[in-house]
């Protein structure tokens, strides 16, 4: 089982250009199911071709059992599927034992998100007079200004933004580039940071890729922009639910609100599916049940 795992990771890697991160979840999740498989059914443990339906609805139950969040379990019986559907395509498995296997219901949650004013306040709540604060203002109205995920941010390179076009090349999930739209007043903050980087880097500067940079010089994590953005969240006294990623949300949110189509917003997040998008039709449709609720007169 460990060597058709080692193949399933290789073909997310090389034929479906999936990121680094995508393949460590498979790993993690796939090795679990294997050391279940191992301890549970040892008549199968060596021996992928031997997985059948049972086993699976097994592991299903114990993953059930062990009290974990609906959304872990419904992502590690995913993974399964996957796994079992390139057994099948490698010949290993003669029928699929996933087919009907369902992970469970999951609540659909609405996608937090920032009003305007909050978010100017979170926008000019970093420091003008220093580089690192002039850096954590780039990052805060790039996040907003394309929509970005926060590892398409840390990921950015100097060569990937067109300033003069108020463009920035993205790769995103599954490797999948586009062009992300920046804003003037993105532009004008990246253009301020890019001044004050080379003064913090000196001779450094030139010979690094990175757009944004830690005060060693090193690419920055999204586990710093994490905390960046919590700090910032106290200091202008916002919601502490807010994340890096309430900026993309908000910025989805904020376009539909004022009436851009769907479509158009659905290639500036980069998602492959108009239902990914959908959601934050549902966010609008919910502020105007609220303020229907409590503006009319007859409700």
């Amino acid at each position: 089982m460990d060597e058709a795992l080692a193949e399933f990771l290789r073909f997310l890697a090389l034929e479906k250009n999936a990121s680094a991160h995508t393949v460590k979840s498979y790993r993690e999740d796939l090795t679990q199911a294997i050391a279940f498989f191992r301890e549970r059914l040892p008549a199968m443990a060596a021996d992928p071709t031997q997985l059948n339906a049972r086993a699976l609805r097994a592991y299903v139950a114990w993953l059930n059992q062990q009290g974990y969040a609906k959304s872990t379990v419904a992502r590690r019986v995913s993974a399964v599927r996957s796994w079992c559907r390139f057994l099948c395509r490698q010949g290993s498995l003669t029928g699929n034992p996933s087919d009907g296997l369902r992970g469970p219901r999951q609540e659909k949650k609405l996608p937090h998100f920032l009003s305007e004013s909050a978010l100017a306040q979170l926008l000019d709540a970093p420091r003008s007079d220093t580089p690192l604060g002039i850096r954590d203002r780039a990052i805060l109205e790039t996040l907003y200004a394309a929509g970005l995920r926060v590892s398409e941010l840390t990921g950015l390179n100097l060569e990937a933004v067109d300033l003069d076009d108020g463009v920035a090349t993205i790769r995103g999930k599954g490797k999948r580039e586009r062009l992300a739209l920046l804003g003037p007043q993105s532009v004008a903050a990246l253009r301020l940071w890019l001044e004050r980087r080379s003064q913090m880097l000196g001779h450094r500067a030139d010979t690094l890729t990175a757009m944004f940079l830690n005060k060693n010089g090193t690419r920055l994590s999204s586990r710093s922009v994490g905390r960046m953005v919590e700090k910032y969240l106290k200091q202008a006294g916002l919601d502490p639910r807010t994340s890096p990623h309430t900026l993309r949300h908000s910025f989805a949110t904020h376009l539909l609100d004022r009436g851009a189509d769907i479509r158009g917003v659905q290639e500036l997040l980069g998602h492959r599916s108009l239902a990914t998008t959908q959601v934050y039709t549902h966010v609008t449709t919910q502020r105007l049940c609220d303020s229907y609720q409590k503006a009319h007169p007859r409700a």
